[in-house]
């Protein structure tokens, strides 16, 4: 059985992601955000909820502890947040990082010139790819609530194709890589629906 820490459990995706883990896997998650209080356990039986900050490097270093996978889902200030969960994960012997970014860091998408607002985007994409750690990082696109469908993936040195992607099908490809050893590995991909 896989056990999961997701990093700002109680974003969107996070929260469909959540729900599709439970749903399709045997996944045991821990639910690790700010406050508590915002979000209802979604199964007792095989998730729990931690209150805590990702800069707390001790907090989320004793969150990890007997975790097979970190699926980050973070926002606000993402360089020191990817800093200290590069930290943390080194400290606690834990390698396995879905990291969630965003099209256009690489100004990959054609005719779009995206200025600093993707600078926290790129710069913290830049420190996990410079880690040793098995790591995973998605580039979506736009979230729609369109049924999951075929996912278009695009590696980085390649131009993004499309521009949206479901919510479904992009937390069934973060259930599938989270339980897959080695499933892009080292892989920085952009994601879109395939239409």
């Amino acid at each position: 059985m896989t056990r999961i820490l997701i990093l700002g459990a109680n974003g969107q995706l996070a929260r469909n992601t959540t729900r599709v883990l439970l749903e399709q896997t045997d996944c045991e998650l821990t639910l690790y955000l700010r406050q508590a209080k915002r979000l209802k356990n979604p199964d007792p039986k095989r998730a729990m909820i931690i209150e805590g900050d990702v800069l707390d490097a001790k907090g989320l270093q004793e969150a990890m502890q007997g975790q097979d996978a970190v699926y980050a889902n973070v926002s606000g200030d993402m360089v020191r947040q990817a800093r200290t969960i590069v930290a943390a994960m080194k400290s606690s012997g834990l390698h396995r990082l879905i990291f969630i970014s965003s099209m256009g860091i690489y100004s990959e998408v054609p005719g779009e010139k995206y200025r600093s607002v993707l600078d926290p985007y790129r710069d913290s994409a830049a420190l996990i790819e410079q880690s040793d750690l098995d790591y995973t990082i998605l580039r979506p696109g736009w979230f729609t609530r369109a049924a999951a469908g075929p996912v278009q993936i695009t590696q980085k040195n390649e131009p993004f194709i499309g521009h949206d992607i479901s919510l479904d099908g992009l937390s069934g490809m973060i259930a599938k890589i989270a339980t897959t050893p080695g499933l892009y590995s080292q892989c920085s991909l952009g994601v879109s629906d395939d239409n």
